[in-house]
């Protein structure tokens, strides 16, 4: 009883502070929807400021009711009895043990899934239309959850099988076992992600001979950065919005840019982009990134291990685990449901450092290309991914992993 207190209070703090943050950002960007801020006046027009505020506040708007559904599914797993009708069911169906266990964490992956689908179709195929960002077809929609469906399979099963056996015959210290098995996992994933995972969804081609090789090329000597090549990606068959980016780890790192980026800037402008993703690698943000996330996934593992032997841990959530069998899957399966309810608090941390994180990398941008290139390039950036100019400040502070545009330019300003 004590629990279901406590994970209530987390609740509906929680579920409140996303509503209170989310009317916030909506009613200041509103607000101020009526005139360009004065120091983007020149190159943003009243047109596509009011864009980015329209934009924003339909993503805002679906976000509150994604949030709101995701609420009641959450209470209607647990409280309600929902995740304790779905183990009895599995139980009398195929019987205690991994297979029974595996099963109930892919029904709640399917359930979850068949209940977010209308919210991704209606954001891709309504609001990214309706703003002139779409560019992906049905059948391509259908293929990525298909391909994405059978990729989960492929490598979650398995990894779902090794850590469930781990929980059943590793003892009290399974946790530092399964964070083991997945933090390398997690470290293989980034070797093979470029040349196996992503290609399954879209086409690199090697960036042309041409002024903006040469260029680049040049930055990456100044930045001695070594890298097994220079890639275009389609990313305009799905979306308007571009990007840039390097993926994988040692020999295996890949540089990509989004063809719709390629596109938008010139090569002074995607070269300081470029210069800005390799400030994240040389001020070692990656690999202090990676150290966080492992100590996050430390401490989660630990917690799961303390509270998968608490009777109170299951009672407190709805569920009657079965106390001679095997509860692995059904300790999973709570643990993943409520974690985020406890964790989002810790969200404007994450923010702080990884804003700090982008000013770091501007300056470094600064210092091996060009701020003014940056500048343009990013305003460029803002103005066609409608981006608004104007977030509101407690909403940036809590959410925001990039700082507010003014402030972010007005840093670089100051590096010119």
């Amino acid at each position: 009883m004590t629990f279901t207190i406590i994970f209530l209070i987390a609740f509906i703090a929680s579920f409140g502070l996303r509503y209170w943050l989310a009317q916030r950002q909506i009613r200041f960007v509103a607000k101020h929807r009526v005139s360009v801020p004065a120091e983007f006046a020149s190159q943003i027009t009243l047109a596509d400021h009011q864009k980015a505020a329209d934009y924003t506040v339909a993503k805002l708007q679906l976000g509150i009711l994604e949030s709101g559904l995701g609420a009641i599914v959450l209470i209607g797993f647990t409280l309600l009895g929902g995740l304790q009708i779905l183990n009895t069911f599995l139980l009398e169906s195929l019987g205690p043990g991994i297979v029974q266990q595996i099963a109930l964490l892919i029904s709640i992956v399917l359930i979850s899934g068949v209940i977010d689908l209308p919210f991704s179709w209606y954001k891709q195929f309504s609001l990214e239309e309706r703003f002139g960002f779409n560019r992906m077809t049905k059948s391509l929609f259908f293929s990525d959850m298909v391909k994405g469906a059978g990729l989960g399979a492929v490598i979650g099963i398995p990894l779902l099988w090794i850590v469930l056996s781990l929980m059943a015959r590793a003892g009290d210290f399974w946790w530092l076992w399964a964070w083991g098995v997945l933090s390398v996992f997690s470290l293989l994933m980034q070797w093979i992600f470029p040349s196996v995972i992503a290609p399954i969804f879209n086409k690199f081609q090697a960036l042309e001979e041409g002024a903006l090789k040469t260029q680049i090329e040049a930055l990456l000597t100044r930045c001695d950065f070594a890298s097994q090549g220079l890639f275009v990606m389609d990313g305009s068959k799905r979306s308007a919005h571009g990007n840039a980016f390097f993926a994988g780890m040692g020999k295996a790192k890949r540089i990509v840019f989004f063809d719709t980026l390629i596109e938008k800037l010139n090569p002074g402008e995607v070269e300081a982009v470029l210069a800005h993703e390799l400030g994240h690698y040389k001020c070692n943000h990656i690999r202090k990134r990676l150290l966080v996330s492992f100590a996050m996934s430390f401490a989660m593992f630990a917690i799961l291990g303390w509270v998968s032997a608490q009777p109170w841990f299951y009672s407190g959530l709805g569920v009657m685990p079965n106390p001679s069998g095997y509860n692995g899957g059904l300790a999973l399966a709570l643990f993943m449901l409520v974690a985020p309810v406890f964790s989002f608090f810790l969200t404007p941390l994450s923010s702080l450092s990884s804003r700090k994180h982008e000013y770091e990398a501007d300056g470094f941008a600064a210092e091996k290309s060009s701020a003014n290139d940056l500048i343009s390039a990013l305003v460029k950036l803002y103005q066609d991914n409608a981006s608004t100019l104007t977030p509101d400040p407690i909403y940036t502070a809590f959410y925001s992993s990039h700082p507010p545009a003014p402030l972010r330019i007005a840093n670089l300003k100051r590096l010119t």
